[in-house]
């Protein structure tokens, strides 16, 4: 009989994915604790009572949910489910003696109780509640188990009962032959029992097929261990086993897999998004560490920043805050620092606020205060702090005055980060005095206590490591056994380089530096102060006689007199010239006195002309550098000499120059009269000399270049900042009949270039909200059924305003149409429903760049480019803030400045552009509901006071997460959205916008409940709500009484509402009411009044000045790019003439403006424009008029095309104006120097050479000519040496040209025409040019080429050669090593290289290229092979007579010789005959005389005449080169002198070796 136990292993599993089941698989687990064995559990589930009772709340819809027990203990099941997995493997021994299934369930039968471990339930009969009887066979229990239930130790066990559960495996691999048939016998009896059921409900459904599923397996287990019921034999299956095995052999090595991915599984670390994404992309999305810590950290974002946070790469400060000791110094420090006008105005005795000095200092001390203490952004200062910054006076309160503007406080802000910068620095300063351990009075009382800037800083962190360099060398740390291991500490490695003046001081000549009577830090004393503190000790001796008492008595060693006096005062002027206090008085020199001079290069003064913009200083001299703080110029300068153009000089004004130097040298000087005296202060001279050249004067230069650039740098950011600021600080445009500040609907059209046959009309509209309501095309609007798509558009949606913008001049022809469209529906309509629309253009830069950016493709992906294009238009209609504050870091984009934006650095502007972003935004406030919901507005929420992209991203998420929608500002805290000091910054700037009702809470003890609050609608900060509430209170003439019931504020909901409220609020004396605070409590709050009035009557009202918008020379630029310098009245335009009429031509310009030319302008002489001008010929036209009617949209230009205008040329309207400060005498001198160049070229005469080959070109524009040209190519041109002589250049490599002369006996004087001889070296003549290249140039390329084809070429540099073979013979002890390779110095050669042996040096031979033959030395040969048998040749002799030094027996690598009729070429070809246009370079063949002048070198073959055949050369020209074995004759000549003969190396031919050795040809032809 099949065990039912064993199938419920399996039946959870088919439950697990159905959705229907619930938590039915927990149920049936409580209440199969009832049928284990009594007294094998005390669980107290065992009773059927709590069965009944469990069924009873299932039926009734209690359902017991044990997820959450079951969730907590999975870990802990998991554990144990790896050891039952690690074990599985040891179970089958223990089952062979266990109680296996058929046993068991014999037993439950014969006693009603069930022998399980596993937790088990009950299942329900289908026809009744009852518990069924433990002997009935039709409701036997059916005992249920998982894999979960193995491993729990609290179930009852029977002996070793718990092996039998195991897989269905053992029984199947077991050979049981007393198996009986109860199994299919139950099947039967089950079967009947299901037949005899009648309806069943879905429960009873469930359980039939739970038991058809237990029977099927039940089956299959009898057919495996009764193997007669398969139809197999006991016999066969023995057999099957035999072979097969019974399928479990490696059951192990599956247990070690699961436990291997279980064990896996459980070690897998938890994923980050570090592990995903790239670390661009991490900063992109602000999820850096240091972006957490940002919008954790209660500071605002932009004070936590180094840059500005618009630039993508912005980095964390690390600046600590001031505290409140240090502001008194930091307000001293700043005020002298903060603008010209401040000081003009407070400082000096006759300025007009003179009497408001230090009410100036107490106010900027408030200002640090709130900046760098609390920690308070500008805009929060300037709004709700205005009154700490300006003049109260209690009897004259109606008279403030701002003692700082909106631009001084960020002025303020900017310097007070530099104070805090030097106050870091000067810790730091400290913190090295104190480790050197020294101690320095005159750092002491001097140096540290003068340190007012961050140069004066880094000057005495380098004079302390000058002077006591040597202290912190040989300092070190006593430490006693029992102390603590100090921290290693990683230091920067120092420069082990020993200067000249540490060598100085390391010698006697220190103590003859003492000599000069004075140290250098009293000089500095006595230069500093009004007079002489310190005094010259006198010398008996003069300074030479004094210095010969320091010389070496050494003679060898010693140094002459006046070389030590040098070095003494290299000693004393390098310490003059460090002293941090001599440095700050030479920058103050520089300061006042700088002059800035620049010089053209050699390149600039032919490159910068009259119309160069770099004209204007082109010839600067000694101009004022204050002059230049406040313009672009020297940034120009700047940009002028990094491009090669011009050198730049720094000087000081001569006088200031000589009375640094007198001054210094009064400080440093004898007073005595005597000779000796004399001297010495001869030689104190030399040292200030010193000095001022090498050290001080220098420092000054640096310093005034990087401050006249940094003042130029800021003043041009802040013209762009302006420019910025009169773009967005507007309102939105409002339409006849709109209240002021209200967001008009608006429809965007465009035609984008005009085009009629490629571009059609996009129309969009965007509603009042900034949402896209329709959006269409129109092919044109001259048919009419596109008029009346237009005009229904323009009916149902009643824009209030209609935007136009394009990209050409046919923008004016769509502007046109739509307004006579719209005029024409005016007429045929009731005039009182007539749209009245304005139409009007707008500024399109920032639509521009909006219609191609990711943002315009993610929020409109549907709408062509020129739809977006016209999204931005609208937008910026509603919005330019909005526009501009969604561009991020592509603001830079924008040109604010049309000629210098460009020299300002990109982090630099995007700080002044931010500053002024900031102030708008907090000027406007930020909707935070709004901002919430709508991620176009969203953007501005980073510029909220206080906020950045990331604490605004932050706050985004948190409002979305509750809910989306805030009702108060007090849930900024209650709700944990911001933190303390970013809600006092913030609050006052974010919006909560009630309903148009308010109705405050009654309750006033209805604290947690949240609210809504009118103040919370308002300018007016959380801080100054009771000032509201009390100013509302008293202007309705209302007690406190009155309102008791009633929420705080809900007397400024009853103010806002009344009718009379101005009248009210006007009634208040609010001058005294301030007089009253500030006498009572010192509480200055008469603008904050102000604001309260002011909000009171109109909550968040628009502060901005109208929209702007562009005027006419605007929309002309927009459409066209013209301005008013490229269409300046006097300058020549090429224009196309388009229609020929009787008395005017009408031109195009090319930019697409339409001009004018009248009969009387077309020429000198009266004529029919008809026989002047044809339709579409191009004139040159003088710019006469240019009209422009906006409202008529017309632009044109008049002009004229007549001889006399257009000859007299526009130069003197294009010239760029030079400077005031114009070195005159250097320009004219340079003026004539180009003059007489342009002569010299004018008169050298043209030459016109009818060759394919031959350009006016001189050797530089060949050379470039022939760069883009192939190997070989041949440029013939005029020489520079007369009209006789012809240049000859061809390409011998990249970057490698040989130029030849070529004398022409027989010269056409006029130039015109070739001769027919012409003479190349003194000794090769040729009748034409193309014989000279063919069997001249080509014929060297050709040699080239067959040399460089060789194996013993190298390319790359004669150093790579070397290197080559020094690797060569290190690997190769044994032989010697030798190469070719270019000389690039000298076209026309190669480089042989050899090297003998690993010990001797690498040896360079010169290889000559000449059409005929290669030269090594003097000695000529044919071709590659013979040069290297030459080389062979050559080489043995002077080893032999020790002129290389060769170690003997060296040996040729590759094979030890090389083969004379081997053809180096690859595929075997012979070089010859391979393309000249592949050859190597060829260093000049002209360096040295032929050997034979008179005489062609003689060759192999016979020597052919001029008609193709060389009349030189030794083979005719590309013929193959001798055949093997071929002998070379040569010369018989006596052995040179000094050595005998030497045997021939092997391989080379006796006779040849012979001519060779002997430098000659023996024999004749």
């Amino acid at each position: 009989m099949s065990s039912p136990v064993r199938d419920h292993e399996h039946a959870p599993r088919e439950d697990e994915d159905d959705p229907m089941q619930g938590s039915g698989q927990e149920e049936e687990e409580e209440e199969g604790d009832a049928v284990a064995p009594a007294g094998a559990s005390d669980d107290s589930s065992e009773e059927p009572e709590e069965d009944e009772e469990e069924e009873r709340r299932i039926r009734e819809g209690f359902i017991v949910d044990e997820e959450e027990e079951e969730e907590e203990d999975e870990e802990e099941e998991r554990r144990k489910k790896h050891k039952r997995r690690k074990k599985r493997h040891h179970r089958h021994d223990e089952d062979e003696d266990a109680l296996d299934e058929e046993d068991l369930e014999l037993l439950e039968e014969n006693t009603g109780a069930s022998y399980s471990r596993r937790l088990t339930r009950i299942r329900p009969r289908r026809e009744t509640e009852s518990p069924p009887a433990p002997s009935s066979s039709k409701a036997r229990a059916v005992v249920e188990s998982s894999d979960e239930d193995l491993d729990n130790d609290d179930f009852p066990r029977v002996q070793d009962i718990h092996s039998i559960w195991d897989d269905e495996r053992a029984a199947a691999g077991r050979d049981d032959d007393d198996v009986d048939m109860d199994d299919m016998d139950n099947f039967i009896e089950y079967e009947d029992e299901e037949e005899a059921g009648g309806a069943m409900d879905e429960n009873e459904r469930e359980e039939r097929r739970r038991e058809r599923r237990r029977l099927e397996k039940a089956r299959r287990r009898a057919f495996g261990t009764r193997p007669e019921l398969a139809g197999i034999d006991q016999n066969a299956w023995e057999e099957i086993h035999e072979v097969f095995g019974d399928g479990h052999d490696y059951d192990w090595a599956l247990g070690d897999d699961e436990e291997a991915a279980f064990e896996e599984e459980r070690v897998k670390p938890e994923m980050k998004y570090q592990d995903v994404f790239e670390p661009s992309e991490i900063r992109a999305r602000l999820l850096t560490e240091d972006d957490d810590l940002i919008r954790a950290k209660d500071v605002p974002e932009r004070m936590q920043l180094a840059t500005s946070s618009l630039s993508p790469s912005a980095t964390l400060s690390l600046h600590k805050p001031l505290t409140e000791n240090d502001l008194d110094d930091a307000a001293s420090w700043v005020i002298t620092r903060l603008s010209s006008r401040k000081e003009r105005d407070f400082f000096r005795g006759d300025g007009q606020y003179h009497h408001l000095l230090s009410d100036l200092v107490q106010a900027i001390t408030c200002a640090l205060r709130y900046l760098f203490v609390q920690e308070f952004e500008v805009p929060y200062i300037w709004t709700h702090k205005r009154d700490y910054i300006s003049y109260f006076n209690p009897q004259n309160p109606r008279a403030p005055v701002e003692l700082l503007s909106l631009d001084d406080l960020w002025r303020l802000y900017a310097v007070g980060q530099k104070y805090r910068s030097l106050l870091e620095r000067r810790s730091a300063l400290d913190a090295l005095y104190t480790r050197l351990g020294v101690s320095d009075d005159y750092f002491d009382n001097e140096v540290r206590k003068r340190v007012e800037t961050a140069e004066m800083a880094a000057d005495a962190t380098e004079w302390l490591g000058l002077k006591y360099r040597e202290e912190k060398k040989n300092k070190f740390d006593v430490r006693f056994h029992d102390d603590e291991e100090p921290t290693e500490v990683r230091k920067h490695k120092m420069p082990s380089r020993v200067s000249a003046y540490e060598l100085a001081k390391k010698s006697i000549v220190a103590k003859l530096a003492e000599g000069y009577g004075i140290k250098p830090h009293e000089v500095v004393l006595n230069f500093i102060s009004d007079h002489n503190t310190h005094f010259v000790e006198e010398q008996e001796l003069n300074p030479l006689a004094y210095a010969e008492q320091f010389v070496d008595p050494d003679a060898t060693r010693a140094q002459p007199a006046e070389e030590l006096l040098a070095r003494a005062r290299m000693i004393i002027a390098t310490e003059l010239g460090k002293d941090p206090l001599l440095r700050q008085e030479m920058r103050n020199t520089f300061k006042a006195n700088a002059l800035v001079s620049v010089t053209p290069t050699e390149r600039g003064v032919s490159k910068i002309d009259e119309l160069h913009p770099y004209f204007n200083f082109k010839y600067l001299l000694n101009k004022n550098a204050s002059e230049m703080l406040q313009s672009p110029q020297f940034l120009n300068i700047l940009a002028a000499e990094a491009e090669h153009l011009v050198t730049v000089s720094i000087t000081l004004r001569p006088e200031a120059k000589a009375n640094f130097e007198r001054k210094l040298n009064d400080a440093f000087a004898s007073d005595s009269f005597s000779d000796t005296a004399r001297a010495w202060n001869e030689e104190r001279s030399r040292v200030v000399q010193e000095t001022l050249e090498e050290h001080l004067i220098p420092v000054g230069v640096k310093w005034t270049r990087e401050w006249i650039r940094e003042e130029a740098e800021d003043y041009l950011a802040r013209l762009c900042a302006q420019s910025l600021r009169e773009r967005i600080d507007v309102a939105p445009y409002t339409a006849p009949g709109m209240k002021r500040g209200d967001t008009p609907s608006v429809m965007a059209m465009s035609w984008g270039k005009g085009d009629p046959h490629k571009d059609s009309i996009a129309i969009v509209f965007i509603d009042e909200a900034g949402r896209l309501r329709e959006h269409t095309k129109l092919d044109n609007l001259v048919n009419t059924e596109n008029q009346d798509e237009f005009l229904d558009i323009i009916n149902r949606r009643r824009p209030d305003v209609i935007a136009i913008g394009g990209f050409s001049i046919a923008t004016t022809k769509l502007s046109r149409r739509v307004k006579e469209l719209l005029d024409g529906a005016k007429n045929s309509m009731d005039r009182s429903d007539a749209p009245n629309t304005p139409v009007i253009y707008v500024h399109d830069e920032v639509a521009r760049i909006y219609q191609h950016s990711e943002r315009a493709q993610e929020e409109f992906s549907a709408l062509t480019s020129i739809g977006k294009y016209c999204i931005g238009l609208a937008r910026y209609v509603q919005s330019p803030l909005n526009e501009y504050a969604a561009l991020g870091s592509d603001i830079t984009a924008i040109t604010f400045e049309d000629e210098y934006q460009q020299l300002i650095p990109k982090e630099k502007l995007l700080g002044a552009l931010e500053r002024v972003l900031v102030d708008v935004v907090n000027k406007v406030g930020v909707d935070i509901n709004r901002a919430v919901t709508d991620a176009y507005y969203q953007h501005l929420l980073r510029f909220v006071c206080g906020l950045g992209p990331r604490k605004a991203q932050v706050l985004v998420k948190k409002i979305a997460s509750m809910g989306g929608n805030l009702i108060n500002r007090d849930q900024f805290i209650k709700n944990g959205l911001l933190t303390t000091k970013i809600f006092l910054n913030a609050a006052g700037f974010l919006r909560i916008i009630q309903d148009s009702e308010p109705k405050p809470a009654k309750n006033r003890h209805g604290e947690d409940i949240d609210v809504p609050d009118p103040l919370d609608n308002t300018r007016i900060h959380p801080e100054d709500y009771e000032l509201a509430r009390k100013m509302a209170t008293d202007a309705l003439e209302l007690d406190e009484e009155d309102v008791h019931d009633e929420h705080p504020s809900h007397v400024v909901s009853l103010i806002m509402q009344d009718d009379d409220n101005v009248k009210k609020l006007d009634d208040l004396n609010l001058d005294d009411f301030a007089v009253n605070m500030f006498e009572a409590n010192n509480d200055k709050k008469r603008h904050t009044l102000n604001v309260i009035r002011a909000e009171l009557l109109d909550p968040f009202g628009e502060r901005r000045p109208d929209f702007i918008l562009p005027n006419d020379w605007e929309v002309l630029t927009m459409l066209t790019g013209e301005t008013r310098r490229t269409l300046r009245v006097g300058l020549i335009v090429s224009v196309q003439a388009i229609r020929v009429k009787e008395n005017h031509v009408i031109v195009r310009l090319d930019s697409g403006i339409e001009g004018i030319i009248h009969r009387r302008y077309l020429t000198d002489i009266d004529m029919p424009p008809q026989q002047v001008v044809k339709q579409g010929q191009t004139l040159s036209g003088v710019v006469i008029d240019v009209k422009l009617d906006l409202s008529a949209d017309q632009f044109s230009v008049e002009l004229s095309a007549r001889e006399t205008d257009v000859s007299a040329g526009d130069s003197q309207f294009r010239r760029v104006k030079p400077d005031d400060a114009w070195n005159h005498a250097q320009h004219e001198k340079d003026k004539e120097m180009q003059a007489r160049k342009k002569r010299a070229e004018v008169d050298r005469t043209r030459r016109v050479i009818k060759h394919p080959n031959f350009h006016n070109f001189n050797s530089q524009q060949a050379e470039q000519y022939l760069e883009k040209q192939q190997r070989g190519d041949v440029v013939i041109r005029p020489s520079s040496k007369g009209a006789n002589h012809l240049a000859v250049t061809w390409k011998v490599d990249d970057k490698l040209y040989q130029h030849i002369d070529v004398v022409e006996l027989n010269a056409d004087p006029s130039g015109q025409m070739a001769g027919s001889k012409f003479v190349v070296d003194g000794t090769h003549q040729f009748s034409d040019l193309d014989e000279l290249i063919v069997n001249h140039v080509q014929a060297m390329a050709r040699k080239v080429e067959e040399l460089m084809m060789h194996e013993k070429f190298k390319p790359g540099t004669e150093d790579d050669l070397h290197l080559f073979l020094r690797n060569f013979v290190a690997a190769n002890p044994s032989k010697s090593a030798y190469g070719f390779t270019l000389n690039r110095k000298r076209p026309g050669h190669f480089n042989l290289c050899y090297l003998a042996n690993k010990n001797s040096t690498v040896q360079t031979w010169p290889v000559r290229v000449t059409p005929h033959a290669y030269y090594l030395f003097e000695t000529p040969a044919p071709g590659v092979p013979e040069l290297c048998d030459a080389f062979k040749v050559r080489q043995k002799s002077m080893s032999l007579a020790g002129g290389l030094g060769a170690a003997a027996g060296g040996k040729t690598p590759y094979g030890g010789r090389t083969p004379a009729a081997r053809t180096p070429a690859p595929g075997h070809a012979t070089p010859g005959h391979m393309s000249v246009h592949q050859v190597g370079r060829t260093p000049n063949p002209y360096g040295g005389a032929s050997t034979h002048p008179s005489a062609p070198v003689p060759g192999a073959f016979a020597q052919p005449g001029y008609g193709g055949m060389s009349q030189y050369g030794g083979s005719q020209y590309g013929a193959p080169p001798p055949p093997a074995g071929f002998q070379t004759p040569g010369y018989q000549q006596p052995p040179p002198s000094g050595y005998g003969q030497p045997p021939p190396p092997p391989g080379v031919h006796p006779s040849r070796a012979a001519m060779i050795q002997g430098n000659g040809w023996p024999g004749g032809f």
